[in-house]
């Protein structure tokens, strides 16, 4: 299937990568420079509806997955920690899409933790890190941005056996709109469109319960973390951390990612709190261009 999105043509498909496990994406542009965007919860790949046409006009080629129970991909009963996720990346790209080069990893809230695990796994096959806007398990900065309940309540719930998914059935659209309100700088930014698209996609059979999944692959995601650190050292690929100028994560993202990795630039985005991708696509794109250089 073929959508454009403001002049980009995103051709969009699904692989299967492994028994009961479809993932679904889509691919704009002929650059042979690729970029890989990852994106968070509780949204879709839609979520990069406004930076692919820029990083398409700039010459690149973009992949937008939707990961592991998202969107139009399975929604398997395990495999959420993102190690696994990482694999799943592999597969799509190395496998079925036959990819030989690096390519440039960006992920936004859980896919960056995603995108972070698919550089950590895969380090010749990552050219270049984006991450932005979210506490990566592993680190010293997660295990003190757990202690902030009041911004982080969800983290804890999410884990909870059985509650959300009881709470949350037939409730989709009034909890996760809060999300979309409070994290945001502009409470518009996103819109009445894409809100519903990403309420269509979470109201699926299994949907709720793969996002709650997410968060309760996060303590092994904190071992498996700091284990890699402890074996194998910091990443070396020239790393990129961001925040929205108004996010919680601002003050702590640039220390945070110099526990992992050795070459660290850090940025902030203007006119933007959380919903980076959503609430200045110009300033987060211009900020990606500039750090993996010309075309």
């Amino acid at each position: 299937m073929r959508e454009v999105w403001d002049g980009a043509a995103v051709e969009w498909d699904s692989v299967k990568i492994e028994p009961g496990m479809r993932l679904h994406y889509g691919v704009a542009g002929e650059g042979e420079r690729v970029v890989v965007l990852v994106h968070g919860y509780p949204e879709t790949a839609y979520a990069w509806r406004r930076v692919v046409p820029l990083l398409v006009q700039a010459g690149l080629r973009v992949v937008v997955p939707n990961y592991r129970g998202a969107g139009g991909s399975s929604k398997p009963p395990g495999g959420y920690d993102k190690h696994t996720m990482a694999g799943d990346l592999h597969a799509l790209l190395y496998g079925h899409l036959g990819l030989t080069q690096p390519v440039t990893m960006v992920g936004h809230d859980i896919g960056m933790m995603v995108a972070y695990a698919f550089a950590r796994r895969y380090p010749n096959l990552t050219e270049r890190l984006v991450v932005m806007e979210a506490p990566l398990p592993g680190t010293d900065a997660y295990q003190t941005a757990l202690a902030d309940t009041d911004r982080l309540w969800h983290f804890q719930f999410h884990r909870a056996p059985d509650v959300p998914e009881l709470l949350t059935a037939g409730r989709e659209q009034l909890y996760l709109e809060r999300f979309y309100q409070d994290l945001a700088y502009d409470t518009e930014a996103i819109g009445p469109d894409a809100i519903q698209r990403y309420v269509r996609a979470f109201s699926r059979p299994g949907a709720m319960r793969a996002g709650f999944e997410l968060y309760r692959a996060f303590p092994a995601d904190d071992a498996h973390n700091r284990a890699e650190v402890k074996r194998d050292g910091k990443l070396t690929m020239p790393v990129l951390a961001m925040a929205g100028v108004q996010s919680a994560f601002a003050p702590f993202s640039e220390a945070m990612m110099r526990e992992v990795a050795k070459d660290v630039t850090f940025r902030t985005v203007e006119r933007a709190n959380h919903w980076i991708p959503e609430e200045n696509a110009e300033g987060l794109v211009k900020e990606i261009l500039g750090f993996v250089g010309p075309q």
